[in-house]
C-alpha cells in the first residue's frame, strides 16, 4: 500500500493524495484543498501544539507512554548512572557522540578557558536591587552578553559559532552564582577551573572564607547526575522559544535568554518550586488523606504529576528519587520526603489519579534535594536553565542548520469584525 494519506473534501467532492512521511503530513500538503482556486487553501489548527511536529531532530527521543527518554539514542538512565562529568554529556548533545579522551580534554580544555566574565558584566549585575530574583538578573545578563560579543550575529560562521557555545556553557554557571552571592549580599566568587562543572558552582555559591573550598563529592555527583537530567527534552516550551527567537537569526546570546525566560514560568521551569509549596501547605504525613480528597473535587492540585508527553512515570523522576536519599546521606532527611513518599503512595494507587496516568515527573523530588543542598526557592529556575542551555544550543544549532527553517511565523484563524467605515467621534454611542 502506498504511504499516503486520502482525503475526500465532501464540499467539492475532489479527492487528494497526501504523501505519509514519519507518521506525518505536511500542513503545507493541504492547502491544496480548495473550494475556488484563488482559495487560500486548508490550514490546520492546534492551539499550544498539542499534535503538530514544526521540526526534525536528531537530538532527544521520547516515548510518553513507555516512559522512554534518550539523548542521542543512549537511555537517560545509563548516562545518569555512568556519566561522571556533564561535559561529557553535553558534548553528546552538541556534537552527535560521546567523546573520546583527546575529544573529553580539548572540549573541557575549551569550557574552562571562557569561565570568566568581563568585569562590566560584574558592574552590571551589582546594579541590580538587593532583593532582585536570580532568574531576572540571569536573563538580563545572558542577554547582556550580546553586547560584549558582537561578532556572536554572525551564526552562519562556524569559528564565531563554537566561539560563542562555548562561552555560554562557561558562563552561565558563573552568572548563575553571581545572582546568588549578589541576593545573599556577599561578594562574587571567581570560577576555580580545577573544580568540575558542578563543584565549580558549588565553590562559587557557597565557598566562604575557605582559601580552597571543598566540595562534598557526593553533593557534586548529585548535581552532575541533576545536570544531566535536565539538559534537553525534546521540544518544549523554553526549546520553541530558543528556535523560534533564533529562527530570526538573532546572535545565540538573545535566543537564550528568551529561553530562559519562557523556562522562568511556574508551568514550565518554576514547577520544582511549587511542589515545594505543595508539600508546606500539606504541613504533614497525617494531613494527606484530606489533601488528596481536595485534589480529587477539584480544590487543590497535585503538582509533581503529569506530564504533556509521558502517560507513563518520568523516568528521569525514578533517577531522582534514587539520588535524593543519597543526597539526604550527607545533609539529613528533608522532612518533606515522608509527605512526597505518601502522596506518591496514594497517587499511584487511587484509581482517580490511575485512569488520568498521573504519574510522578522530574519536578516532583528534585526540589526536595535541591532545598537539602541549601538552594534558595527562587534559585530552582536558575539550576534549570545552567544545564538547558547546552539543550537548547544544540537544538539551536540543530535549527539554523536546517535547510527546510525559515523564520517562526505561526498562521491564525482571524476571528475579528470585517471591514467597516470609519466612525466620527461625535457620532460614536
Amino acid at each position: 500500500m502506498p504511504e499516503t494519506l486520502t482525503i475526500i473534501d465532501n464540499r467539492t467532492s475532489k479527492k487528494y493524495e497526501i504523501p505519509i512521511q514519519h507518521d506525518t503530513i505536511r500542513a503545507m500538503d493541504l492547502r491544496q484543498i480548495k473550494q475556488k482556486e484563488d482559495d487560500f487553501g486548508l490550514m490546520s489548527f492546534d492551539p499550544a501544539f498539542m499534535n503538530t511536529a514544526s521540526v526534525k531532530s536528531s537530538i532527544t527521543f521520547i516515548d510518553g507512554d513507555r516512559g522512554i527518554l534518550r539523548y542521542r539514542g543512549y537511555p537517560i538512565e545509563q548516562l545518569a548512572e555512568n556519566s561522571t562529568s556533564f561535559l561529557e554529556v553535553a558534548y553528546l548533545l552538541l556534537y552527535g557522540e560521546l567523546p573520546n579522551q583527546q575529544q573529553r580534554e580539548e572540549w573541557r580544555h575549551n569550557i574552562r578557558v571562557h569561565t570568566l566574565v568581563h568585569e562590566n558584566v560584574k558592574k552590571l549585575m551589582e546594579a541590580f536591587r538587593y532583593d532582585a530574583h536570580p532568574m531576572g538578573m540571569f536573563i538580563s545578563t545572558t542577554a547582556s552578553l550580546a553586547t560584549f560579543y558582537p561578532e556572536a550575529v554572525n551564526i552562519f560562521d562556524k569559528e564565531s559559532r563554537q566561539r560563542q557555545i562555548y562561552r555560554l556553557i562557561a558562563k552561565v554557571p558563573t552568572i548563575a552564582a553571581f545572582a546568588y552571592r549578589h541576593s545573599k549580599g556577599m561578594q562574587y566568587i571567581y570560577p576555580d577551573n580545577e573544580q568540575t562543572y558542578a563543584g565549580n558552582l558549588l565553590q562559587m555559591m557557597f565557598k566562604i572564607g575557605e582559601t580552597r573550598y571543598t566540595v562534598n563529592p557526593k553533593l557534586e555527583h548529585a548535581l552532575t547526575v541533576l545536570f544531566i537530567l535536565h539538559v534537553d527534552h525534546e521540544q518544549n516550551c523554553s526549546t520553541n522559544t530558543m528556535r523560534s527567537v533564533g529562527s530570526s537569526h538573532v546572535d545565540p546570546y538573545s535566543s537564550c535568554a528568551a529561553a530562559a525566560a519562557a523556562l522562568w514560568g511556574p508551568l514550565h521551569g518554576g514547577a520544582n518550586e511549587a511542589v515545594i509549596h505543595m508539600l508546606d501547605q500539606v504541613g504533614s504525613v497525617k494531613n494527606v488523606p484530606s489533601f488528596i480528597k481536595d485534589v480529587k473535587e477539584g480544590k487543590g492540585r497535585l503538582m509533581g504529576f503529569g506530564h504533556r508527553v509521558y502517560k507513563n512515570y518520568d523516568p528521569r523522576a525514578k533517577v531522582i528519587k534514587k539520588l535524593a536519599y543519597e543526597v539526604f546521606e550527607v545533609t539529613g532527611k528533608n522532612p518533606k520526603l515522608d509527605i512526597a513518599l505518601e502522596l506518591e503512595r496514594i497517587a499511584l494507587e487511587d484509581e482517580y489519579f490511575v485512569k488520568r496516568k498521573l504519574y510522578p515527573n522530574v519536578d516532583f523530588y528534585s526540589g526536595l534535594i535541591y532545598q537539602a543542598m541549601g538552594f534558595p526557592l527562587d534559585f530552582f529556575p536558575v539550576l534549570f536553565a545552567i544545564p538547558r542551555t547546552v539543550g537548547w544550543l544544540a537544538q539551536w544549532v540543530e535549527h539554523i542548520d536546517d535547510a527546510e527553517q525559515k523564520i517562526a511565523r505561526p498562521r491564525q484563524i482571524y476571528t475579528g469584525y470585517g471591514e467597516r467605515p470609519w466612525v466620527p467621534l461625535a457620532q460614536r454611542p
